[in-house]
């Protein structure tokens, strides 16, 4: 094989030059680079007329083309944001929703899946999801329309127990009319706050909520004139903000004065 090592090639006459023959092969070996002034080789000069193809479109080198976006569903919260194990329906609100998306949620710490037991459309921006969850945790939703665009999201499910009463519910006690009570706990597991969400508190007699578990109720009736039973319901609160209710009573009575009996 012969070698040619020259500086400059360039014409003998006119102004071109012709590298090699019809049907020659001109090779450019690996890391040679062939440097060529900007838009030096017409479009139709190429392989292909010049053109590419993007998603099955030809294009024009130098030409432009509008590609078809893919919409995605989106989520931007949920409620309730904290459920129980049993069936509970969470609405989900977002946008690009499409009849009728698959909701599923998994665990963010096992990545266990659980698979809504019913979807039902209420718009674009709106769906409801059916969940039964056995096992307590935080939970990221995936939506996937029935295109395959779909959309998952952080952990932001919360699956856990809530607050349990384990003092009865009912009568609280009977007491003298101002009288002062003592201290009557109140417990519900897992609770961090309890409060009087209906009815009436005798005069004189607050409730002291606490922060593990516990409340108490303390003080002395004042108010009442005769025999009185009041009756009120105590929402006890987790710390996921799920409640529980529980109705109690409490009695004051009063003794009669200056009574006869006649035989």
């Amino acid at each position: 094989m012969s070698e040619v090592k020259v500086n400059k090639v360039s014409p003998r006459s006119g102004t071109g030059v012709q590298l090699g023959d019809s049907g020659d092969t001109i090779t450019i070996p690996a890391g040679a680079t062939l440097s060529l002034p900007a838009a030096s080789i017409p479009n139709a000069d190429l392989q292909g007329s010049g053109q590419i193809t993007i998603n099955g479109t030809a294009v024009a080198l130098g030409g432009s083309i509008t590609l078809v976006t893919e919409t995605r569903p989106t989520v931007s919260g949920i409620s309730p944001s904290a459920i129980e194990n049993t069936q509970t329906s969470v609405t989900i609100s977002g946008g690009n929703f499409v009849s009728v998306p698959l909701v599923t949620a998994i665990n963010s710490t096992t990545g266990a899946l659980f698979s809504a037991d019913e979807v039902s459309f209420s718009s674009v921006s709106s769906i409801v999801a059916k969940f039964t969850i056995s096992v307590d945790g935080t939970y990221l939703l995936y939506v996937e329309n029935p295109d395959g665009n779909a959309v998952q999201t952080s952990a932001i499910l919360t699956v856990s127990d809530a607050p349990a009463w384990q003092t009865s519910a009912g009568s609280l006690g009977s007491f003298a009319g101002a009288s002062n009570i003592g201290t009557i706990t109140l417990t519900a597991t897992d609770s961090v706050s309890m409060a009087k969400t209906s009815g009436s508190l005798p005069g004189g007699i607050t409730l002291n909520s606490g922060a593990s578990g516990s409340s108490t109720l303390t003080g002395t009736e004042s108010g009442a004139t005769q025999d009185t039973t009041y009756t009120f319901t105590i929402t006890a609160t987790d710390a996921q903000g799920q409640t529980a209710n529980r109705e109690f009573t409490l009695t004051f009575t009063f003794g009669t004065e200056n009574s006869m009996q006649f035989n």
